[in-house]
């Protein structure tokens, strides 16, 4: 984790304790760093399983161990090893996997595919299998942890743990859903885009889990963009133990279905703008809202070719109201838009109007909004009622340091 935190930094939430998950942290010593770098997480039996993970084809052992494995929708271990990503590393990144799988099957008495393993860091580097199974050796003994240690020791370029909670009424039994994520760089919305894990003791069948966390993924993570780069380790996973008592929910028609799904959404959407909030170099969280659009997944992409736009981002970082840039965007998305409907807006001042740029619009209060830390483009296409939010963080000098140093 970087010595310097992000401005835009949140304080770590109060996540309690949440019955049948017990996290434990240790060293297993992938990178030339004094602190943890191994995190696992042990769940109870009948923990359901759902999970959404990368689209890059040049994906990981673990996403491809993690996508099968998901499918039968139990867990009993979480394993996220930071500082080596063991992507692109052939047979013996798959062998790295499958022995770290063994190994935790073998000590807490489960089925290999029940064992979730995650990594994260530099590409093309196997995970050093010596290492990995020291560092289980010592996490299996090793004290139960906070979730904010279990947050810390998943970071890489991360400048702060994230982590987030809700609660929800399901079945007449409050449940706690409590998450972490690491996520600053490569980050772009073509699925997952980071390592965020969702812990609940509510009693949920893997089927409704993986639709209700699906569903809540194509609104938050899916939606927000760092630098436009996918991961090739990108996942996120949700486990349920059950112990809260509820009748397990199995679809919307049972009793705190609904309560249940926007409590995932509320702490999906709360992680997706923390990895917002700590993008490399990141000194301004932008929110760009597109409405008028022919779909929702139109707005959706027209949003993020706004989001992805280097000379949107610089202008942001520069605080100029350059809208110009936008419009230029808009019109690259390869979406439905018409130049004489557009509009286009910043921190809620219109500065043009159905393709015209405002007689009357005054720059002034637009440049006082560019100068804070929270910014707001809007955009209308005129074209139909499809509406959506897409989160980015600014372009500045901070990022080209911190990537072109990486592997130093």
């Amino acid at each position: 984790m970087s010595d310097t935190v992000s401005p835009l930094a949140t304080p770590f939430p109060a996540i309690p304790p949440i019955a049948g998950v017990t996290p434990r942290i240790a060293r297993a010593g992938y990178k030339d760093w004094g602190r943890c770098d191994l995190t696992f997480v042990e769940l109870a039996e009948g923990t359901s399983v759902a999970g959404v993970f990368t689209r890059n084809v040049c994906c990981s052992s673990e996403v491809e161990t993690g996508r099968d494995n998901v499918k039968q929708g139990k867990a009993r271990a979480l394993v996220v090893n930071a500082g080596n990503s063991n992507a692109f590393t052939g047979y013996r990144g798959r062998e790295a996997v499958e022995a770290i799988m063994a190994q935790v099957a073998g000590r807490i008495g489960c089925p290999q595919e029940q064992v979730f393993v995650s990594s994260t860091g530099v590409i093309g580097v196997p995970l050093p299998k010596d290492k990995a199974r020291a560092g289980l050796d010592a996490v299996f003994t090793a004290s139960e942890c906070s979730w904010e240690e279990a947050a810390a020791t998943i970071s890489t370029t991360d400048t702060f743990p994230k982590g987030a909670v809700a609660t929800a009424m399901v079945g007449g039994k409050t449940v706690t859903i409590g998450a972490i994520i690491k996520g600053s760089g490569m980050i772009a919305p073509d699925m997952a885009t980071m390592l965020g894990y969702l812990f609940t003791d509510a009693a949920v069948e893997p089927a409704f889990l993986q639709t209700v966390l699906s569903a809540a993924n194509r609104r938050t993570f899916s939606c927000i963009t760092v630098d436009s780069d996918t991961s090739t380790s990108d996942t996120v996973l949700a486990f349920a133990t059950g112990k809260a008592g509820n009748a397990p929910l199995s679809s919307f028609d049972d009793d705190g279905a609904d309560a249940f799904a926007a409590a995932v959404g509320d702490v999906c959407r709360q992680l997706a703008h923390l990895v917002v909030r700590d993008g490399e170099g990141a000194q301004k969280f932008i929110a760009i809202s597109v409405s008028g659009a022919t779909s929702d997944e139109s707005a959706r992409k027209v949003g993020l070719a706004i989001a992805n736009s280097p000379l949107v981002k610089t202008a942001i970082a520069g605080e100029d109201a350059n809208w110009g840039r936008v419009v230029m965007a808009v019109g690259k998305a390869g979406e439905p838009a018409d130049r004489d409907r557009l509009s286009i807006g910043f921190g809620g001042i219109w500065a043009a109007k159905e393709g015209q740029p405002l007689a009357d619009y005054d720059e002034a209060p637009v440049a006082a909004h560019l100068k804070g830390q929270d910014i707001t483009i809007e955009v209308d296409l005129g074209l139909g009622d499809g509406r959506a939010t897409v989160w980015t963080c600014d372009l500045t000098h901070g990022y080209i340091s911190i990537n072109a140093d990486y592997r130093s």
